[in-house]
């Protein structure tokens, strides 16, 4: 069972775990992003831009936090936490055990970039993953040719594991990626 979910807020963002009413705001997301987010997501079926599709990814999504698995966060203006969706992030595939470990994902809408948005919510985001959910390792992989996000990386201290060729089928092609990984300081 993972630890409760609180909203997490910066001076700019509130962090939010969506419930089935936020459906039509992370569509609108997607679809005011689909070319800006192409490069660096997978092939996305027309479902995928559907309320339908949201309301049913938004109760699995909590599901998954309840049992431990994820936490999948949208991102929102802290003065209108009500309007549009600004970004998402999402530690997935969480694993205990000897491990402790997940996956760091991300994106922001494209009227948000190059402002420290996202650097301001991992800043939280990460904070979080290890003090209450007791993460050991979180890993963020990147294609080498996004070097905005490689820059994130570094700026939070993500460190170099390695370079994986082929390593996930990206805008219709197996693309190579970079490996980083960032360890809790306080274990």
């Amino acid at each position: 069972m993972a630890a409760a979910f609180k909203t997490l807020e910066t001076p700019r963002i509130r962090m939010i775990l969506p419930e089935p009413a936020d459906a039509a705001r992370i569509v609108r997301y997607y679809e005011e992003n689909q070319q800006h987010l192409a490069p660096w997501e997978t092939l996305r079926a027309d479902e995928f831009y559907t309320e339908a599709f949201w309301v049913a990814e938004i109760r699995q999504l909590r599901e998954e936090f309840a049992n431990g698995e994820s936490l999948r966060l949208c991102l929102v203006d802290r003065i209108d936490p009500d309007g549009v969706i600004i970004g998402q992030c999402a530690l997935r595939n969480i694993i205990r055990g000897a491990f402790h470990g997940c996956y760091l994902g991300y994106s922001l809408h494209h009227e948000a970039v190059g402002k420290g948005l996202m650097f301001e919510a991992l800043s939280a985001v990460i904070p979080f993953a290890f003090n209450e959910l007791g993460l050991h390792r979180i890993m963020a992989n990147y294609i080498p040719t996004n070097e905005r996000s490689g820059r994130l990386l570094r700026r939070l201290g993500f460190s170099v594991e390695g370079y994986a060729r082929d390593y996930l089928f990206i805008a219709g092609q197996w693309q190579d990626h970079i490996l980083t990984a960032l360890i809790n300081p306080n274990p």
